[in-house]
């Protein structure tokens, strides 16, 4: 028996595609069966398995389990909840890895896989490899047993452990997304006065889409702040491992400013530690690590990348502009929202500031969202590379980390491929609105040369 799966499914971090076309039940087998087989022969003997709240998820669910235990796994079914309490099942409990089925906070009808194998990420590579073996039918066969277990309020006591924050009066949007119940309980513990949105887990996302990253999925959270004069609010993705945050005046604090906001509490236990963020993050937040004492690294985008960055390195902290945000002080060093959100409560407390207060402190900078706009995927990295190669010859200061990040006297701009989509991300930042202006220009000459008309918003 051997198994195809669509050449799109198998992505850089993760598995995902589009449920009834190039995602279904027999994907879901595979990928049990396969990575089960992978861990018999690492020596394991059983894996946890999560979920969230899309309606093809319990689809999904009972799919990959049967694929585990046909490859002799046990399986540890922890049921619906947020991907973070997933990867707490595969670092607390006996077991060899973990896979959460997940769209995090792409469209309903999407869906996938989040892994976790030997307490590291799998991903790039790794996924390459299960297709491969997939497609080779190389699996091993047995009977695996399968326990349900109810992990949620261990989960919510480990968020709360070593809790030191004050009271304060916080609105929680959960979007639908699995984070509710956990969000509920959450609450339950905490000091303050706490204000839900919507709870209720619901596939069809009926009120906005869970992606804190975009503002407009704000608007709930931002009209509940404001209208009842809260300290400050969270959000939180589809899945639960990435949080978006709103001050008390109702502005959204971005993903390089809420970790500059972490990093100032980090390094003053920590001094000399190393805090990871990933190539779209604002000069100003490495120039402020470094001014505090930290070391300041930049990385990779993406969720797997810097969770093994922050391994190699034994970084303390790290965090994207997506907001995904990775303590290694006192926690896992995996991606956590609801952990965040403690750890917001518990800094704002410690520095004495609030959270507008600590915003109004920062630097100001023109800058521009994420840019994102469509190339052909047979074009997105080779369009890269002409840039890279022009900007090297025309000797600019150009960083290669991932894609090309290159600084002026202006500021600096950003192109790199999705590692997701058939797209090409952009971003500049600069000391001035004319300043920023001259820095897009240069970005858009740039694709001009190669052929690529960025589409005007």
């Amino acid at each position: 028996m051997t198994h195809l799966f669509h050449p799109s499914l198998l992505r850089e971090y993760d598995m995902r595609g589009v449920v009834g076309e190039t995602l279904g039940a027999k994907d879901a087998y595979a990928v049990g069966r396969t990575f089960g087989t992978l861990i018999g022969r690492a020596g394991g003997s059983a894996a946890a398995v999560g979920r969230d709240g899309r309606l093809s998820s319990p689809m999904l669910e009972t799919a990959l389990v049967r694929g585990l235990a046909d490859s002799g796994v046990d399986v540890l079914r922890i049921g619906i909840g947020p991907t973070p309490m997933l990867y707490f099942a595969e670092a607390e409990r006996e077991v060899m890895g973990g896979i959460q089925i997940t769209g995090s906070h792409n469209p309903r009808d999407h869906n996938g896989f989040k892994l976790v194998f030997q307490h590291r990420p799998f991903f790039g590579e790794d996924i390459q490899q299960l297709g491969g073996q997939a497609a080779a039918g190389d699996w091993r066969a047995g009977s695996g047993r399968v326990d349900t277990v109810d992990l949620l309020d261990a989960y919510v006591a480990r968020l709360m452990r070593g809790f030191d924050g004050g009271a304060f009066r916080i609105g929680w949007d959960t979007g639908n997304g699995a984070a509710g119940p956990a969000v509920e309980k959450l609450t339950q513990l905490l000091p303050g006065e706490h204000h839900l949105l919507f709870t209720d887990i619901d596939g069809n996302f009926p009120h906005h889409h869970p992606d804190p990253s975009e503002e407009r999925n704000l608007a709930d959270l931002k009209a509940l702040v404001l209208r009842n004069r809260l300290h400050f609010g969270l959000a939180f993705d589809g899945d639960g491992d990435r949080i978006g945050v709103v001050d008390g005046q109702g502005r959204a604090i971005w993903g390089d400013q809420l970790l500059s906001i972490f990093a100032q509490d980090v390094l003053k236990d920590h001094p000399g530690a190393a805090v990871i963020a990933d190539v779209k993050a604002s000069q100003t937040l490495f120039d402020q690590v470094e001014a505090w004492g930290g070391v300041p690294l930049m990385w990779k985008t993406g969720h797997s990348q810097i969770k093994s960055r922050m391994k190699e390195t034994g970084s303390l902290l790290a965090g994207e502009m997506t907001g995904h945000v990775f303590f290694a002080d006192d926690y896992y060093g995996f991606d956590d929202g609801l952990y965040a959100a403690v750890r917001l409560i518990r800094t704002v407390s410690r520095l004495g500031r609030s959270v507008a207060q600590l915003r109004d402190a920062m630097p100001v900078m023109a800058n521009t969202p994420e840019l994102r706009f469509p190339v052909e995927e047979s074009r997105k990295f080779a369009v890269v590379d002409e840039v890279l190669a022009r900007l090297r010859a025309a000797g600019a200061a150009v960083d290669d980390t991932d894609g090309a990040r290159v600084r002026t006297a202006d500021g600096w701009w950003l192109l790199r491929a999705s590692n997701t989509q058939n797209a090409l991300v952009a971003r500049a930042e600069a000391k001035d609105a004319s300043a920023l202006d001259r820095l897009i220009a240069l970005l858009d000459s740039q694709l001009a040369e190669s052929g690529v008309i960025r589409p005007r918003s």
